[in-house]
């Protein structure tokens, strides 16, 4: 039995609470949140018996194996490094920190413990990145030279999953004092290791242009400041040389949560879409090359980040994306955002 530990009772904390709960072999022995009302109704929706008003008090009693962190981003860095000194697994949501240096710092962490520990990617969970990723490795597309990729969304233009000037939910998002990094903090890490992950290697170099629009009189809405960035796009040069192109933007009317890329080798080329729960992946491969055909590549299922890490804690299985990979995609955030003070100065990551 896995004793797992929820510490945070937000939306996210539900469905992480959700997943684990349907795993046989896994029970949910303690919620962590200081707002006892909260706590208390999340703690009675998900059948958990212990509640705890802070992580320090849950660690002294102890009786876990593992933790899901599902706090606001400034909170991973200092929950995560004491569950890691405790010895405990560890599922962080993403980003892994606000910054490079505390997620690096939790990745040392984390190998000096000889914990499970992973970040929640949960595009991973897409089979067609996946199967795309398989098929790089395996030599399928030759060496790769060029991607685009993208993350379309567009909750500042309709209100399809709330009206974000009125709704916390989504107001807190479009404003730094409120813990928002935009869309490049938001979205950026997941088209980042969608598009990485899939090549098979890391950025070495980024060039990156931020903007923030206009959306309300005198840039606010009541106490919200309206300053963080809308759109984002980044040039990249992969660590053999390729070139890629990579954009995010809130502001793409007629997607609501639309990932795409498209990645090319010298011996043939793949399109990875996902959008509305659905997955896609089609390939022109030698040697349909001269005719430009492309077609249709089936993607089995894969297991989900839960069961992946439980998996990993049973030693049935990689913990991957980890702590590690976590830190190399904030530095290339931590990157992106000092080129984009540079007007788009290329920088090494």
């Amino acid at each position: 039995m896995v004793r797992l530990l929820v510490i945070g009772t937000g939306g996210m904390a539900a469905n992480h609470a959700r997943a684990f709960a349907a795993m046989p072999g896994v029970e949910l022995v303690g919620g962590v949140d200081p707002r006892p009302e909260p706590l208390a109704a999340f703690n009675a929706e998900h059948g958990i018996a212990r509640g705890f008003a802070s992580l320090d008090e849950a660690l002294d009693w102890g009786a876990f194996d593992a933790a899901t962190n599902v706090t606001p981003d400034a909170a991973h860095y200092p929950t995560t490094m004491p569950l890691l000194a405790a010895g405990k697994h560890v599922l962080c949501e993403k980003p892994l920190a606000t910054n490079a240096a505390d997620a690096e710092a939790m990745a040392e962490a984390a190998a000096r413990a000889g914990v499970v520990n992973m970040v929640n990617l949960s595009y991973r969970d897409v089979p067609a990145l996946q199967k795309a990723a398989a098929m790089v490795r395996a030599g399928e597309i030759g060496e790769v030279r060029h991607f685009e990729a993208s993350y379309l969304q567009s909750w500042l233009t309709q209100p399809g999953w709330g009206d974000w000037r009125t709704d916390p939910k989504w107001l807190w998002r479009v404003s730094t004092a409120h813990g928002s990094k935009g869309v490049l903090g938001d979205v950026g890490i997941h088209i980042l290791d969608f598009a990485t992950c899939i090549a098979g290697q890391d950025a070495a170099q980024v060039s990156c242009l931020l903007k923030t629009f206009d959306k309300a009189p005198g840039g606010r809405i009541g106490d919200y400041v309206l300053d963080a960035n809308d759109s984002a796009t980044m040039q990249i040069v992969l660590e053999n040389g390729a070139l890629g192109t990579v954009a995010a933007t809130r502001f793409a009317s007629g997607h609501l949560n639309d990932l795409r890329l498209r990645i090319y080798g010298d011996r043939g080329g793949l399109e990875v879409g996902f959008e509305n729960r659905v997955s896609r992946l089609r390939a022109c491969l030698s040697p349909d090359l001269e005719t430009a055909a492309w077609h249709e590549i089936e993607c089995p299922p894969v297991p989900t980040i839960y069961q992946r890490f439980i998996a990993a804690i049973r030693g049935e299985g990689a913990a991957d994306p980890d702590f590690v990979r976590g830190a190399a995609l904030q530095r290339l955030l931590d990157r992106a955002e000092e080129s984009s003070v540079e007007s788009g100065l290329s920088l090494a990551v």
